[in-house]
């Protein structure tokens, strides 16, 4: 999969070395294990260790902009008496080595010279050719030395996670809105995603991936004030209170992402199938909102109410109208997650629904240097958000980007009952 590059590649985690002595050392803890058992763990400060037998291999990735030669090695810890049997591969190049255990601190096995034909990123994939159960050792790092090494990139942080991309829809200055309906189809399914369709200054509502067999629907709404962690320190005043929840809906708290009220719905819904979401804001008084989250059940083809929740210190409507796609835990951050975005209608206080065509592309920290592989664009009429993969190209921050419109207001459907 390839996408199109909206800005040339300048601002890269560059080597200051000359070409023919660059040297890099890439840590063990930004490589990826597949398949991710359990029982291998990853850390920034010990790198891969408890990584036995030959079902698991340890895979680096990183971005070559120049074609020549690469050595390549590995650093690790091997038990004493203990005989290894290794294999190194680079796309479709591969070196195996055979590497005796003693008991220094730690050994760097060179695997020999790798020849890069084309730019672009590379997989370096560590295997064992040892049998079941054996101990292969701890890994640190992969250490790479040539010429093909000049203005390469690599993801050196610990945080193995694909960028976090979102798109932000501008709403004209002075809009009250009341109500603001998305469609989504999530294109690509791997653990721990988490698609969001309909997110505003107060809150979110979308889709997640959280097990082989789980599949949710998550509406979530802030508390006021300004704790990041711990809900048990907000203040009653400032806490969003439960108004109502539908059928087989669980209601309860979270925190370490600001606080507030979280809802969600199992519910197996599918990759390639599209799913609708309306948030609506009611202004009760002059300090307090209720936002209300539906959505549309295709297995039952009617509309259901997730939750909707009291917030205080508010007493206006929707602000900041965006969606995103997450990639929540990065123990599988080198895989593709893919959704479309399209159909957008924002509800004003008059009643008046109007169809939202433009959107920004924004991206995390993340996103800023470590990982490039995010995009955003327009396919099938509609907006994609897309990380992870590895792929070649970006998206440059704050690019604008527009999609036909549909004409398909959500005042010709059968909606759930709207705010004044």
């Amino acid at each position: 999969m390839k996408y199109q590059t909206f800005c040339v590649l300048t601002v890269l985690l560059c080597l200051p070395q000359r070409a023919d002595t660059a040297e890099i050392h890439i840590p063990a803890a930004t490589a990826y294990l597949d398949p991710d058992h359990n029982s291998a763990c990853v850390a920034a400060d010990k790198g891969i260790t408890r990584w036995t037998g030959p079902d698991t291999s340890v895979t680096w990735f990183g971005q070559l902009q120049t074609t020549g030669n690469l050595n390549a090695s590995v650093v690790l810890r091997l038990p004493p008496t203990t005989t290894s049997q290794l294999r190194l591969s680079i796309g479709e190049q591969s070196r195996d080595v055979t590497v005796q255990g003693h008991a220094t601190d730690a050994s760097t096995v060179d695997f020999g010279t790798f020849q890069i034909n084309k730019s672009g990123y590379h997989s370096f994939k560590l295997q064992s050719l040892n049998s079941s159960g054996q101990d292969n050792g701890s890994v640190l790092e992969l250490l790479l030395v040539g010429t093909a090494l000049e203005n390469a990139h690599f993801n050196m942080q610990p945080r193995r996670n694909a960028a976090s991309v979102h798109l932000a829809y501008p709403v004209p200055p002075d809009t009250k809105v009341s109500a603001f309906y998305c469609e989504m189809t999530g294109l690509e399914d791997p653990l721990w995603s988490y698609y969001m369709a309909c997110g505003w200054h107060r809150g979110y509502f979308g889709m997640q991936v959280n097990s082989p067999t789980e599949r949710r629907i998550i509406f979530s709404v802030w508390d006021s004030g300004n704790e990041g962690i711990d809900r048990g320190k907000v203040a009653d005043e400032n806490r969003v209170t439960l108004v109502d929840k539908g059928d087989d809906v669980f209601s309860g708290s979270f925190g370490n992402e600001g606080t507030g009220g979280h809802s969600h719905l199992k519910f197996q819904w599918k990759t390639g199938e599209k799913q609708r979401f309306l948030v609506t804001a009611d202004p009760v008084d002059a300090t307090h909102t209720v936002f209300a989250g539906y959505y549309f059940r295709p297995d039952k083809k009617q509309w259901m109410l997730i939750s909707s929740w009291m917030a205080p210190k508010e007493g206006r409507r929707l602000r900041g109208l965006y969606s995103f796609s997450e990639n929540f835990i990065g123990r599988n951050g080198h895989v593709v997650r893919k959704a479309l975005y399209g159909n957008q209608w924002i509800r004003d206080s008059a009643g008046k629904w109007s169809e939202v065509t433009t959107a920004k592309f924004s991206h995390d920290t993340t996103g800023k240097a470590d990982r490039r592989d995010r995009f955003m664009g327009v396919e099938n009429g509609q907006f994609f958000l897309s990380h992870g993969g590895f792929i070649d190209g970006f998206t440059e921050f704050g690019a604008p980007f527009d999609r036909p419109p549909t004409n398909l207001s959500p005042a010709s459907m059968k909606l759930p009952p709207l705010p004044e």
